[in-house]
């Protein structure tokens, strides 16, 4: 059975950046299932698996915007330190988990710490870049209740 929409599809995988280093994998022996185009995986990857078959090995490029997009500054935000509560030291690489005005978690990672004020970044750490991945497919079957 080829990759389609609504199939049910098992990958294993390895990312890499541009530098060739391993940043992201399927856990050995445990792939990667979802279903295709249910937006669950980036839309340039669910291009490059569409008609492909079970057993394919292949490698994909795909560029910021069929993957997490472009960098927005407008995701840029200034903290009062006080929101950091409970956390004693904080130092530009951190990286916290928090909750958006919607519900939804997201990871923001701090940019510059400027006496009380600590400059945020609420894009997903993988905007701008250029993914580059090795894919085999494990197994592709229809989707059923």
């Amino acid at each position: 059975m080829k990759v389609e929409n609504g199939c049910v599809v098992s990958i294993s995988y390895k990312l890499r950046n541009k530098a060739g280093e391993v940043i992201g994998s399927s856990p050995e022996g445990e792939p990667l299932v979802f279903v295709q185009r249910a937006r669950a995986i980036i839309p340039g990857l669910e291009a490059e698996l569409s008609g492909r078959e079970a057993g394919s090995e292949f490698s994909a490029v795909v560029e910021p915007e069929d993957a997490y997009g472009e960098i927005n500054p407008c995701l840029y935000a200034v903290l009062k330190r006080e929101v950091f509560s409970g956390i004693d030291v904080i130092e530009p690489g951190m990286q916290f988990q928090t909750t958006d005005e919607n519900g939804n978690s997201q990871v923001i990672r701090v940019m510059v710490v400027e006496g009380d004020e600590v400059t945020v970044d609420r894009n997903h750490p993988l905007a701008g870049k250029t993914l580059y991945f090795d894919v085999t497919i494990v197994s592709v079957e229809p989707f059923t209740d």
